[in-house]
């Protein structure tokens, strides 16, 4: 590992920034003259509670000034879901037009219905100018009064008027409403004559091009905003001091007493009979069953782990500003591609030194263990987004290029990284010797079992982040913007600390209860914060968010059910370390025989 591992992770930083740059660079200089044209396009519409749950911008009754062309898009705005289209709106630079007819457009009757249906369901528009983005509703319910919904008025807004701001020669603001005056009624099925209209209006600036983007990230470091922020930060922090202050004085105490009573009994009486975790001794490091299946888990989830730590690198220098569209995609793809050598590297090397001998199929379980429910999922999530017409519906050629990836990159890094590790030759560390037969585990009361555990393990760094999750969640499945990556990174260091100190103490109960089966234990324990923040996902989905539908549904449930899967790998690896290290110490500070 000590040779391998510098090399991996210098490859994958400058894979990363390699990434990085690509997802940065623009096609323009975004400088223009008087009457240059402007680069407008339109993304998507969709309900604006579901999120993922959007439609290309013509899949709706729109007209279009001229032909309609397509924006050649990057692999992380294709799985984004964006879907780019010239717009029929002209914005040339520093030209003002009022009331401006775009197109005419008769709707039919079956189009008009469809624009209703839209505006019952809160429809949006997204689009974008010179990269900056800008949103709209599509039409307006008038409710006044009407007690009864087949009362209901529904309205078309057939007039945008842009507002932009400008300084000199380049693009600073642009904002997009809705005239409420200039409306076409939709609640009969009746054919209409439409003309979409927009006004232009430009002002001067002073705000400098390379802040034009705070604006967007401003909303997430307001004041009210930060205090919560700072709020979750204290609990978390004050929960951690508590319980590794609480932790780490019972368990030195404990262990105090134990060491002193160990080396009592040593002294007067050698044929003394053993109690407690020292009791354990010749079993406490026998290998694991299913060996094969836990040296992957622990491949996969140090993979994770360092994905997760190189997106908040990635994230703490400016990578991911608002609506840089994409770029959080391309990372974890990129990133996960280059990682895969790692986890080849440990679940090899694990999988050897618990004396496993096929170590190929090790290094298949691997490569399938997280991708494999993954692509599952996407599968049969890409085939609702396909059944819906969504932009969610990954294209035939987006599929290829990420199974290229996979087959050009993932599984030659996971192959050599297996290779590595199976020429490591590295041994396992035991200061004990095992036994040739395994004791019998005493019988032992229901909260000592493994569900009950697993319960108590979850809960404690569940609390610690719980509030931080609200606004990651309304910001992946929501409207709001998440820049304090800051702030996150401190939560997931305390998730991560919260996380091995209460797998060290559960492991200690259980072995000075003689029960030496501590290896998937500890993983378990670990992982189980992942089945809490699933938990949280169904709290979210019916109490704190207005999602419906099958589509959105299944995208939040499916999604976060992978997302929470990978938590569950990376933390059972971080509590099962956690636990290898203090078992290892408190072993090594006794005479074993």
């Amino acid at each position: 590992m000590d040779k391998i591992a510098p090399w991996l992770l210098a490859v994958v930083a400058l894979l990363a920034l390699s990434a990085v740059n690509q997802v940065r660079s623009t096609p323009s200089d975004h400088r223009y003259k008087a009457r240059d044209e402007v680069p407008l396009y339109a993304n998507k519409v969709g309900p604006f509670h579901n999120p993922s749950e959007t439609y290309r911008y013509f899949d709706f009754p729109f007209c279009s000034s001229g032909p309609v062309k397509e924006k050649k898009e990057a692999l992380g705005e294709l799985l984004n879901g964006d879907r780019l289209v010239s717009a029929p709106y002209k914005l040339d630079f520093l030209t003002e037009k009022d009331s401006e007819i775009a197109c005419k457009k008769r709707l039919t009757k079956e189009e008009v219905a469809k624009f209703r249906d839209a505006v019952s369901k809160d429809y949006y528009f997204q689009m974008y100018y010179d990269d900056l983005p800008l949103w709209g509703f599509l039409g307006k319910v008038d409710k006044e009064g009407k007690a009864d919904p087949n009362e209901y008025k529904y309205y078309l807004f057939k007039r945008v008027i842009f507002e932009i701001s400008y300084n000199k020669d380049r693009v600073i603001e642009i904002s997009a409403r809705s005239d409420p005056t200039a409306v076409v009624d939709l609640t009969h099925d009746e054919e209409i004559d439409v003309d979409f209209m927009y006004t232009v209006k430009w002002k001067e600036t002073d705000t400098s091009f390379d802040d034009r983007m705070k604006k967007y990230s401003q909303s997430s470091s307001l004041p009210h905003h930060l205090e919560i922020h700072w709020f979750s930060i204290i609990n978390s922090c004050v929960t951690v001091l508590l319980l590794t202050g609480f932790l780490a004085t019972i368990l030195m105490r404990v262990l105090k007493n134990d060491f002193v009573k160990y080396a009592h009994d040593e002294e007067s009486a050698d044929d003394q009979e053993e109690t407690g975790w020292k009791y354990i001794h010749g079993d406490v490091f026998r290998y694991p069953k299913h060996k094969a299946l836990f040296s992957a888990a622990l491949g996969s989830g140090t993979q994770l782990f360092t994905l997760a730590i190189f997106i908040f690198i990635l994230a703490l220098v400016g990578v991911f500003y608002p609506y840089n569209r994409g770029a959080l995609f391309t990372a974890l793809v990129v990133i996960y591609a280059l990682t895969s050598g790692i986890a080849g590297y440990i679940a090899a090397s694990y999988y050897c030194q618990l004396e496993g001998t096929n170590w190929v199929r090790n290094l298949l379980l691997t490569g399938s263990l997280f991708c494999g429910p993954l692509f599952l999922t996407f599968c049969f999530l890409n085939t609702v987004a396909i059944a819906y017409n969504a932009t969610a519906a990954l294209p035939f050629g987006t599929i290829m290029v990420i199974f290229l990836i996979w087959a050009l990159v993932t599984s030659p890094l996971l192959v050599l990284g297996g290779i590595a590790g199976k020429n490591s030759k590295a041994e396992f560390q035991a200061p004990c010797r095992t036994a040739k037969y395994p004791r019998e585990i005493p019988s032992l009361p229901w909260y000592r079992k493994t569900l009950p555990q697993m319960a108590m393990a979850g809960f404690l760094p569940f609390s610690a982040i719980y509030i931080e999750l609200y606004y990651i969640f309304a910001s992946v499945w929501g409207h709001r913007i998440y820049t304090i990556y800051s702030i996150l990174f401190i939560v997931f260091i305390i998730l991560l600390i919260v996380t091995a100190f209460i797998t060290v103490a559960l492991t200690y109960f259980q072995l000075a209860a003689e029960d030496h089966e501590w290896w998937w234990r500890s993983f378990l324990c670990g992982g189980s914060t992942g089945l809490f923040i699933y938990a949280y996902c169904l709290y979210y989905y019916y109490a704190r968010s207005d999602m419906s539908g099958f589509m959105q549904t299944s995208f939040f449930f499916g999604y976060m059910a992978c997302i929470c899967y990978g938590f569950f790998l990376m933390l059972g690896t971080v509590g099962f370390r956690a636990a290898l290290f203090f078992v290892r110490h408190i072993y090594r500070s006794i005479k074993c025989e």
